[in-house]
């Protein structure tokens, strides 16, 4: 099983490749906001759980995520591997989701990381907003908080897979296949 984190800022192209990787290489994709939807949606302990945060404006707990995330992969045995995307968030979730996953004796395989210049980032967002209807992306000081909020928290993640030699980072700019040849290339070295 090959496990790998997609690792960069919002507007990074994280999602553009990681639909080309799950036809690639047939990993099953792992968003927790997908999870907390459908968790949510099938009134699951964890959902309604997750769903009485929400309803408050809280943040899910981490041990409710974890719990899901735990719940995706037992479901799922039989895949070639796990795409985390928008996942692990802090450096404590990389922690908990290491602890899980030696829990069924696999672990994060490589972390990678796309790397892009924060005006682009913030071009890529706003053009995102015009073709998606993700409002959220047409604010420039939404983009510039979210970034923020990037580089003081989630930044921690990558540096905690650096201490094990876990995390490449790769030219986020480019044409999208070009970009796609180089994060096959890194995950085909590992295989």
């Amino acid at each position: 099983m090959f496990n790998l984190i997609l690792f960069g800022p919002p507007g990074s192209g994280k999602g553009t490749q990681s639909e080309k990787l799950i036809a690639k290489y047939g990993f099953k994709h792992l968003s927790t906001g997908d999870l907390l939807r459908s968790e949510i949606s099938n009134q699951t302990k964890l959902g309604m759980e997750a769903k009485s945060f929400m309803d408050k404006g809280q943040l899910v707990p981490d041990a409710v995520v974890i719990g899901m995330v735990d719940a995706a992969i037992s479901a799922n045995k039989g895949v070639n591997g796990f795409l985390f995307d928008g996942f692990p968030r802090t450096k404590a979730q990389a922690i908990a989701l290491d602890n899980l996953l030696d829990s069924h004796a696999t672990a994060i395989n490589v972390v990678l990381a796309l790397d892009v210049p924060e005006e682009e980032l913030i071009a890529r967002m706003i053009n995102r907003a015009k073709t998606s209807g993700r409002t959220d992306d047409a604010d420039e000081s939404v983009q510039k908080k979210r970034i923020s909020v990037y580089k003081n928290e989630t930044l921690a993640v990558a540096e905690h897979y650096s201490a094990f030699d876990k995390v490449v980072t790769l030219n986020g700019l480019g044409e999208i296949d070009t970009i796609f040849t180089s994060i096959c290339a890194e995950i085909d070295a590992r295989a």
